[in-house]
């Protein structure tokens, strides 16, 4: 989320090399072995997933929940997939959604950037996401706030 200048992280990926994930993985008697990056089973890079039913119950989908109070100085919040955030860190995704919502981004790229809607900025950041390389899915969902036009 963009808060008063400043992108407020409010989730911690869900990683099987975290030192938590990687003990309620075992403890479910699964196993992570680090193959091109670390992964539950050998197969996947996240260790909870709402689909990936063969890896349960190693792989689970309960969420870790993050609760703040939304204040006025709340612009907008970027929902996405591990693919974005594999190559995206959360200032550069906040300032690229930013400056399309300001409408800068248009202004700057009008061949390339149709506008300044929460929609066109999700689309500039899967994009973005997949000329970084992303291996993975990539999807992405932008809940404005306020009117950020200038």
């Amino acid at each position: 989320m963009w808060r008063d200048g400043e992108a407020l992280p409010l989730s911690t990926d869900h990683k099987p090399y975290r030192f938590d994930e990687l003990a309620r993985i075992e403890r479910s008697g699964g196993w992570v072995v680090n193959w091109h990056g670390f992964r539950v089973q050998g197969v996947l890079a996240i260790s909870r997933s709402v689909g990936d039913y063969d890896l349960k119950p190693h792989v689970i989908s309960t969420p870790e929940l993050t609760v703040i109070n939304r204040t006025d100085k709340d612009e907008f919040l970027i929902l996405a997939s591990d693919g974005l955030w594999d190559v995206i860190s959360n200032i550069v995704a906040c300032r690229v959604v930013r400056n399309c919502l300001t409408g800068r981004s248009a202004k700057r790229y009008p061949d390339s950037v149709k506008g300044h809607t929460a929609g066109i900025a999700a689309s500039l950041l899967t994009r973005m996401a997949f000329s970084q390389r992303s291996l993975d899915n990539v999807s992405a969902v932008v809940i404005q706030f306020a009117d950020l036009l200038e």
